[in-house]
């Protein structure tokens, strides 16, 4: 799973430049308002074609209003956040949450539930024991023990943890009181959700949202295209710049990308941890999988699945993606490790088919 406040530091997702996508350069493009920040431990950027109500400084003004309430209901690394205070309650009685909070909670229960448990929102003990959460663990280079692994996997599990909603109120209550719950797998997705929903209420018809990897676009870019969106050659990791692998036209879906090359921890013997905890093992994945990238309707949802694809592996992921229609883009290491190979599923044909 994924290591701080919302922070995948996977693979780079940017919007194409019209250079690369073959945009016709002999139409003007349309005017642009941009507004972009440190939100959520990491970056977002909003781009939206055309007029916003009250301009640079209204978009500016809603933007860091929508990030601040959802810092506020599940930031780990705010103390007086509402998952925070959850976090530190020894209680197993129902605690109350926001219901956006419980929206977030029950669709990352749902799809973890579907991927057996590969994407769990309870791993956060794990996350911090292999040093990669808001509980920064300095080992000199050692991994944790079998025991502390143990330790921490019994405080782990989505069986653990209950929403109950009501007309004007939602509970959040665990099993055990020292079940610690980590929203980074799916915030960076939840955050472009509520941006787009601002951008909707606000009658905005062409935009492009990113949280990190998340993306949300809907529309065409300030030249009348499809929005395109670039997943990152792995073999550049070490570049000063950073070259595309494939381009992906979005067609108003969302886009998030969950990888394991750009954020581990470097072992005294030369090995690498990758932040990608698997549930099951409580350890990093050791696959070949370097970077899974989903398409679908909301990036809460692609937030979600590409991470539990991720924890699967390349060939797991493409089976699981095959026989629900789920569009992914598999990056992995060929068998003599010295390439990358790249596989996608059926449903992702049609993205990959750029004008």
């Amino acid at each position: 799973m994924k290591n701080n406040n919302f922070i995948k530091n996977v693979l780079f997702t940017a919007v194409l430049s019209a250079a690369v996508t073959g945009c016709d350069f002999a139409s003007a493009p349309k005017d642009e308002i941009h507004s972009d920040g440190k939100t959520m431990g990491t970056f977002f950027s909003i781009t939206v074609v055309g007029d916003y109500p009250g301009g640079q400084k209204g978009l500016d003004r809603d933007a860091e209003e929508v990030l601040h309430k959802i810092n506020k209901d599940i930031s780990t690394f705010d103390k007086d956040s509402v998952l925070s205070k959850f976090n530190r309650s020894k209680s197993t009685e129902p605690f109350p949450i926001t219901q956006d909070m419980a929206d977030v909670i029950i669709e990352s229960l749902r799809v973890g539930n579907d991927l057996n448990g590969a994407t769990d929102i309870t791993v956060g003990p794990l996350v911090n024991l292999w040093g990669f959460g808001p509980k920064k663990v300095n080992r000199d280079g050692n991994p944790p023990t079998l025991e502390e692994i143990n330790l921490a996997k019994a405080n782990t599990g989505l069986d653990k943890i209950h929403v109950t909603i009501g007309k004007d109120s939602a509970y959040l209550q665990k099993d055990n009181p020292d079940i610690y719950i980590d929203l980074a797998t799916v915030g960076e997705g939840y955050g472009a959700d509520k941006l787009a929903e601002l951008l909707d209420r606000k009658g905005v018809q062409n935009y492009m949202v990113s949280v990190a990897g998340a993306i949300r676009t809907k529309g065409v870019n300030n030249r009348g295209k499809d929005w395109v969106i670039a997943i990152e050659d792995p073999s550049n990791e070490h570049a000063v710049g950073r070259n595309v692998i494939v381009p992906v036209c979005t067609k108003g879906q969302a886009i998030s990308t969950a990888g394991s090359y750009r954020n581990y921890i470097a072992g005294k013997d030369g090995k690498t941890f990758s932040h990608i905890i698997d549930p099951s093992t409580g350890r990093p994945v050791e696959h070949g999988t370097v970077s899974v990238t989903v398409v679908g309707p909301s990036a809460l949802w692609t937030d979600a699945v590409d991470t539990g694809l991720m924890v699967k592996g390349g060939e797991a992921a493409l089976k699981y993606a095959n026989e629900r229609n789920i569009a992914i883009y598999v990056v992995t290491r060929n068998a003599n490790d010295d390439g990358f190979e790249t596989h996608y599923s059926r449903a992702m044909h049609r993205y990959l088919e750029c004008e």
